[in-house]
């Protein structure tokens, strides 16, 4: 289906405080928000105000911001957590509780029966005391959950008419995009609800489970810049916009995209880390071609060996040439670039030398520039 009506609920500051090194300042939370604002995510949400009296604060300073995107915060589904939010004047509330048996057992308590009476108590008073607010109730380990237990708790908050969305958790990591794009089309059509999909990257099926989220009808996709947060964290939101991207650029026109880079520095910053060579988009490897036959192709139409067009995130691609892989289309786009004009036997003898020293070691640009001066002469 067309996937043009979904939202980015951005969870750095929530999700991403549960990442093994993210310790924000209130300046830092701030930095965040603001950035991710310019960028256009629709949401942003915050760690709970129980968490500790900073973290009350912080949502404060952050709703006091006055940003396009609607500030939420995350609570357990505990009327002293409703209160709290309440206060602190977001809003939306994301309201959650476990319903695997594993949560069930060791996390609340409570069995299915007790966590549907909660959950309409909660939701009916925070409904009563802020009507206008958006409201989300979210079920935990949704995928080690039993489907009949799910789908007694999700009837009955649907039925309640105390909720705006339903969100589902792969609190683990364990599903897959069958499993998930099952469970979102089931609710979708039993409840006509908004469905928020939170899917942890353990397995590494974080964004594949999220298209197929959208794809099952979901509006609402959980993200964190770099994909940090608990373990292996959850669903990047620069993977989210490359996935998107490549099925139609239309998706992600409304996102200020040449910021990713920016969003993903400032992370890695703050958190000391090294952006993964490998990420999506902004990784150092993003945009070299090295081997002879696509560097050729890439110079002649960069579609040839690219979805992403890296102009569109204010990045650049390079073509390696200093190694035994080099082609000579690559070796000749050189020479015309610093500004020499040579004929194509003498390209493909600078190309041979280039690969014959290679094979000893990878030649820098400098040396690769005078093996093409010394060629002139």
């Amino acid at each position: 289906m067309p996937l043009h009506h979904f939202a980015i609920i951005e969870s750095t500051l929530r999700e991403g405080e549960q990442f093994g090194t993210a310790t924000f300042t209130t300046a830092q939370k701030l930095e965040i928000a603001h950035l991710l604002d310019r960028f256009g995510v629709e949401m942003i949400e915050m760690t709970s105000p129980l968490a500790s009296p900073q973290s009350a604060a912080d949502i404060r300073a952050v709703v006091a911001a006055r940003l396009n995107a609607k500030i939420l915060t995350h609570v357990r589904c505990a009327r002293e957590d409703a209160m709290r939010a309440l206060e602190t004047g977001v809003d939306g509330i994301d309201v959650l509780i476990g319903t695997s048996p594993q949560l069930m057992q060791h996390s609340h308590g409570k069995a299915i029966p007790a966590i549907i009476d909660t959950a309409l108590d909660v939701l009916t008073f925070i409904r009563r005391q802020a009507p206008n607010l958006i409201l989300r109730f979210s079920t935990e380990d949704s995928f080690r959950s039993r489907e009949s237990d799910l789908l007694r708790v999700y009837l009955a908050v649907a039925d309640s008419g105390t909720v705006d969305r339903l969100g589902v958790a792969d609190t683990v990591g364990v599903a897959t995009p069958t499993q998930v794009g099952a469970l979102v089309g089931q609710l979708v059509r039993l409840t006509g609800l908004d469905i928020e999909f939170h899917g942890h990257n353990d397995s590494g099926c974080a964004i594949a489970n999220a298209c197929a989220a959208l794809e099952a009808g979901a509006t609402h996709i959980d993200t964190t810049v770099l994909g940090i947060g608990e373990r292996n964290g959850i669903t990047p939101l620069g993977g989210l916009i490359a996935r998107l991207y490549t099925l139609d650029r239309a998706y992600v026109r409304k996102y200020a995209l040449r910021l990713l880079p920016e969003l993903d520095r400032l992370i890695a910053h703050i958190c000391d880390l090294d952006i993964p060579f490998s990420n999506y988009i902004t990784g150092s490897s993003a945009f070299i071609h090295k081997a002879g036959i696509h560097a050729k192709a890439v110079l002649a139409d960069p579609t040839s060996y690219e979805v992403i067009d890296p102009d569109d995130f204010g990045v650049t691609r390079s073509i390696a040439i200093g190694h035994r892989l080099t082609g000579w289309n690559a070796v000749r786009d050189r020479a015309r670039t610093i500004g020499l004009d040579l004929d194509d036997d003498t390209v493909r003898a600078v190309t041979r030398d280039i690969k014959a020293q290679a094979d000893a070691q990878p030649l820098t640009l400098d040396e690769i520039d005078a093996l093409l001066r010394a060629a002139v002469g």
